[in-house]
């Protein structure tokens, strides 16, 4: 297969700035009709079309909407809606894919495709890689799609919020009772964030609900999973039993307990595994995460009993690990939470929704039953570069890693990679002994520097 001369789809999809290359009209146009082409393959199919509330969502939307029209296949506009939401109803509608504008826990000048399957799960690298390959050789000017009869038709769909609803409710237990419990939810003014009221309206909630009111440009501003301190501040001044927080997109969720700790994914995936397994519902009592979780969830987890896989980095890769095990747990430290029995992507409300069920079941709170974890200390840090150059060809930074991993051993570990969404470099380094973790954060810093990469 050829390869485009520069990557165009990152760890999620395509990202960037909006109206700037490749997030322009432009470019939407001719990925809308190439994927719609590849993934309808010649049938008269639909693709579903969701966004979230950023101001430029709705000129992509246009952009890639006319492009799915232009290849001869029917484009149905869920308007605003969380991205699990799209791979949800792309699967239960019979689509051929669906395709989410959003650029997830970014600012709102940035925006992102995210390209889903007719099963909801999203495009595999290969098939992201195939379509960047055409979008190459796309014919600019000479273009000539189907004409008359053929051209596909624009669907609004009405009810696209009350189906996605009814989607969670469905897993719901029959008499589960969250009236008594003070909850507090930070929409993130994102893409769920005006489905959680009527969401726990069905439920018998009553939540507190902040950062709810998108206007396009304060998505993730000072609020949702982005800044969980938002969230511990309102479940103290609220004085809630817990609180549950969304990003932009709403497929991330981090909690906080009564006490305003907040809880990552690790802590989440380790409350639902305990409860799977006591259940006898983990599938082949295996759970899938990436190499960023914490070394304490494996050791936790296999003291019960439980295997952890360990994946790359980003959701797809979790999901495709599940699919091809047979899982049905997974997640990632960021608050991706992948319930595969339940849907093909990771889903906040829905994850938060199984957070709820357990704390009501079982009568424990949040800030107990997060104790079953033990996390190794950690630090994570990320700098901004002018160049994502590879990191083998910088030998200070390559033999400062090699000394690390060695030091650290079997008791600790060391991770140095770009984002695949934004111009930075992301550490990992874990160990018993926090000052020794500080020690190698500051020689990789030193050695980036001398490798003159980092933006000052």
């Amino acid at each position: 297969m050829r390869q485009p001369t520069q990557p165009l789809f990152g760890t999620d999809g395509i990202r960037g700035r909006a109206n700037r290359h490749p997030l322009t009209p432009t470019v939407a146009v001719a990925v809308g009709a190439i994927a719609a082409s590849f993934l309808a393959a010649g049938e008269k199919r639909k693709i579903v079309v969701g966004r979230d509330p950023r101001i430029s969502s709705e000129m992509l939307e246009s952009a890639l909407v006319s492009g799915i029209l232009s290849a001869g296949v029917d484009a149905v506009c869920l308007g605003v809606l969380p991205t699990p939401a799209v791979g949800d109803l792309a699967r239960s509608l019979g689509a051929a894919g669906g395709v989410m504008i959003s650029a997830s826990h970014n600012p709102f000048p940035d925006n992102g495709i995210k390209l889903f399957g007719p099963d909801g799960a999203k495009l595999p690298e290969e098939v992201e890689r195939e379509i960047a390959c055409r979008l190459s050789d796309y014919p600019w000017l000479s273009f000539q799609g189907p004409a008359g009869s053929r051209v596909g038709r624009l669907e609004p769909l009405p009810q696209a919020r009350d189906l996605y609803l009814d989607s969670l409710q469905r897993h719901w237990p029959a008499g589960g009772d969250i009236s008594r419990l003070r909850i507090v939810v930070d929409g993130a003014n994102g893409a769920a964030s005006h489905l959680v009221a009527p969401l726990f309206a069905r439920l018998g909630g009553k939540p507190f609900v902040f950062s709810a009111s998108p206007n396009g440009i304060n998505i993730n501003l000072d609020c949702g999973s982005m800044h969980p301190e938002k969230l511990s501040g309102l479940v103290r001044m609220a004085d809630a039993d817990l609180g549950l927080a969304l990003d932009g997109d709403g497929d991330r969720l981090l909690c906080c307990d009564h006490e305003g700790e907040v809880l990552d994914g690790d802590d989440l995936l380790a409350i639902l595994a305990l409860d799977y397994h006591r259940r006898q519902v983990l599938a082949h009592e295996t759970v899938a995460a990436t190499v960023m979780s914490n070394l304490g969830l494996d050791r936790m987890l296999q003291e019960v009993g439980i295997r952890v896989v360990r994946t790359p980095v980003g959701d797809r890769h979790v999901a495709a690990a599940m699919r091809a095990r047979g899982l049905n747990l997974g997640g990632e430290q960021s608050g991706h939470i992948l319930l595969l029995d339940q849907a093909s992507s990771a889903d906040g409300l829905r994850a938060g929704l199984e957070i709820l069920r357990i704390v009501s079941t079982t009568g424990s709170p949040l800030a107990e039953l997060r104790r079953c974890l033990r996390k190794y200390p950690q630090r994570q840090v990320n700098w901004v570069v002018r160049e994502k150059r590879p990191l083998e060809n910088m030998p200070r930074v390559a033999e400062t890693v090699d000394e690390a991993e060695r030091a650290l051993g079997a008791q600790g570990r060391i991770l140095l990679r770009y984002s695949g969404t934004e111009p930075k470099i992301r550490l990992l380094i874990e160990g018993p002994e926090p000052d020794v973790l500080e020690k190698w954060e500051e020689r990789l810093l030193l050695a980036l520097r001398r490798e003159e990469i980092l933006v000052s």
